[in-house]
């Protein structure tokens, strides 16, 4: 899959500009080829213009986000630049030795969306539907599973002024505002800011971190959701925040919520929301855009789960986020 990937990604390579070399010049007078020995001071501004360097090219980015090498990377490491817009690193990916993957977003370059499924929430009346489409696809960084399924009763599902099920206070909401930032919070303790419009919330549980702690049930498997054949330690995913406003993503196969919790705090998360739970469930994709042409190129970011049939590029029954260069 990585070498896959790799051939297709349209890997970022910034060509330098390379200076014009100058020559002396020798000014010459109206007479047979001899040279002016006169007007020292003409003599010297002569040679201040012709060795002055050309002015440097403004940079030309394409008009899409360039995966880059990290993105590919399988083995534990701290975070490596994952995808760059406009010159800027806009994502990074981490793998730790306790086996979770993280991505981390900054907020002032990517803009988080949350997106309803075929099933959960449907089809009808939503602005951002079960497949990743139009603008957003060309301008596409990343996307991962959103929360429970909404028969659950784990929480509420607003977009754009359409609700599928009713917000409820106190739950650990991700919301999204009007003017594309996104927070993570308990609903009515914290989030919606004053003043900020809320164009989409996704809650699910209650929050798995608060204030830069671990929930005090953390260490209660049963507490954070039903795994198939009743492990506890199924596949696990999480979105958090830190306190300088990035989006950290973190999911992983055979992991507790403890687990889980203590891999975000290590990526200094203040706040998170437990998402969607066991491996059929769970995944996280990064997008290599082929230099423009052709189809996506889709990178796993967790390499030991089965993914998403379609890898969100076609509808999808459940709900899930995507990350678009703003």
């Amino acid at each position: 899959m990585v070498a896959a990937a790799t051939a297709a990604l349209g890997l970022a390579a910034c060509g330098g500009s390379s200076g014009a070399s100058t020559s002396s010049v020798i000014v010459k007078t109206g007479g047979s080829g001899s040279t002016s020995s006169t007007g020292s001071a003409n003599t010297s501004t002569a040679s201040r213009t012709a060795t002055a360097p050309p002015p440097r090219p403004k940079p030309v980015f394409p008009p899409y986000p360039q995966l880059l090498h990290g993105a590919t990377a399988t083995s534990p490491t701290n975070f490596v630049p994952a995808s760059r817009w406009q010159g800027q690193t806009a994502a990074w990916v981490a793998h730790s030795p306790s086996g979770v993957s993280l991505l981390s977003f900054d907020q002032r370059l990517a803009k988080l969306t949350l997106h309803s499924g075929t099933i959960d929430a449907g089809t009808e009346g939503w602005r951002y539907g079960p497949a990743i489409t139009g603008i957003e696809r060309r301008h596409l960084i990343a996307a991962f599973n959103g929360g429970f399924r909404l028969s659950t009763g784990a929480g509420g599902f607003m977009s754009y002024g359409k609700v599928a099920v009713p917000l409820r206070d106190g739950l650990g909401s991700i919301v999204s505002y009007s003017d594309g930032t996104t927070d993570i919070g308990s609903w009515h303790q914290g989030v919606p800011a004053p003043g900020k419009t809320a164009v989409s919330v996704r809650q699910n549980l209650n929050l798995l971190i608060d204030k830069g702690a671990p929930a005090a049930n953390a260490d209660c498997p049963s507490c954070w959701g039903a795994t198939l054949g009743g492990v506890s330690d199924p596949a696990r995913s999480a979105l958090g925040i830190t306190a300088h406003g990035r989006l950290i993503w973190a999911g992983g196969e055979h992991l507790t919520p403890s687990t889980l919790a203590g891999a975000l705090l290590g990526a200094r998360v203040l706040r998170a929301v437990e998402l969607d739970i066991n491996p059929q469930w769970v995944a996280g994709y990064l997008y290599g855009h082929r230099h423009g042409v052709g189809p996506l190129a889709p990178v796993q970011v967790l390499p030991d789960q089965p993914g998403i049939a379609g890898q969100l590029l076609t509808p999808y029954s459940r709900d899930f986020f995507t990350v678009a260069a703003r």
